[in-house]
C-alpha cells in the first residue's frame, strides 16, 4: 500500500497510517517480543513514504513503550504481548489533537512538579545551562527582541535538570505546538518584559538555592497570564 505524498496538512494522517502498516506487519508476520523489525529503508520502500517519516512514526511509538531502537543494532518488538500492543496502537491512533488551552494547562501541571524536582536534583552543569539560558532570554528582551523562543528554552533547561527522562519527554513533545501558536492565540501578547526577566531570575536562584517552595511559587508568579489563560482568574 502505497501512502502517496505528504501535503502539510495531512502530516498527522500520514504518521497515522504508517503507524498502523507497523501494527499490520507486526501481526502478519508474527512478530513476538524482542523480534527486530525491517529496517527503516525497507519500511519507507514498502511504505511509499521518507525515511524520515518512518523515524518519526517509530520515534511516537518508541513514546508509547511499543518498540525499542537500539543502536546498530535496528528497532525490536518491545516486551509486551501483541493483543496489548493492538489496543494501544488502537488508542493512539483515536487520539485527537490537544487544544492550546489544554497544552498550556499541561505545561502548567508539569513544571511546577519539574521545578520542584529541579531544585533537588539539579547539578553544577544544570546550573550553568540554566542560567545560560536565562542570559540569551535577557539579551534579546533587552534588545527589544522577540524572545519566545529563548524563554521556552529556559524552561526546558529546567526540564533536563529535574532528572526525570519522561517528565523532560512530556515537555519536549508539547513545547513545539506552544511555540507555534503562542502568538496566535496572544497568551504572553507580544512584549515580554523586564519583570519577566526577574521573574526568571528568582526561578533560577530558588533552584540553585534548593529552596523547592520558593521555586514553585517564584513559577506561579510567572505563570500569572497563563494561569488566567487557562482558567479565567485574575
Amino acid at each position: 500500500m502505497k501512502l502517496g505524498v505528504l501535503m502539510n496538512n495531512d502530516h498527522d494522517e500520514i504518521h497515522n497510517k504508517i503507524i498502523a502498516e507497523i501494527a499490520e506487519l507486526i501481526n502478519s508476520k508474527n512478530l513476538e517480543p524482542g523480534d527486530k523489525l525491517p529496517s527503516e529503508r525497507m519500511l519507507s520502500e514498502k511504505f511509499g513514504v521518507s525515511r524520515g517519516l518512518v523515524r518519526e512514526s517509530i520515534n511516537r511509538l518508541e513514546f508509547y513503550g511499543l518498540l525499542k531502537s537500539i543502536p546498530q543494532s535496528g528497532t525490536f518488538v518491545a516486551d509486551m504481548g501483541i493483543i496489548a500492543m493492538n489496543g494501544m496502537v488502537k488508542d493512539i491512533l483515536e487520539l485527537t489533537v490537544p487544544d492550546f488551552k489544554s497544552l498550556v494547562e499541561t505545561r502548567i501541571l508539569l513544571e511546577l512538579k519539574i521545578v520542584k524536582l529541579a531544585s533537588l536534583r539539579r547539578t553544577e552543569a544544570d546550573l550553568i545551562n540554566i542560567k545560560n539560558a536565562l542570559e540569551a532570554y535577557e539579551e534579546k528582551i533587552i534588545n527589544g527582541e522577540k524572545a519566545v523562543q529563548e524563554d521556552l528554552l529556559f524552561h526546558l533547561t529546567i526540564a533536563k535538570a529535574c532528572g526525570n527522562s519522561m517528565l523532560n519527554a512530556f515537555m519536549l513533545k508539547i513545547t513545539p505546538e506552544i511555540i507555534t501558536n503562542f502568538r496566535a492565540y496572544h497568551v504572553c501578547g507580544d512584549d515580554l518584559t523586564v519583570s519577566a526577566i526577574n521573574e526568571h531570575r528568582v526561578i533560577y536562584e530558588a533552584i540553585k538555592a534548593k529552596d523547592t517552595t520558593k521555586a514553585r511559587e517564584a513559577l506561579k508568579v510567572h505563570f500569572k497570564t497563563l494561569y488566567q489563560y487557562c482558567y479565567n482568574v485574575e
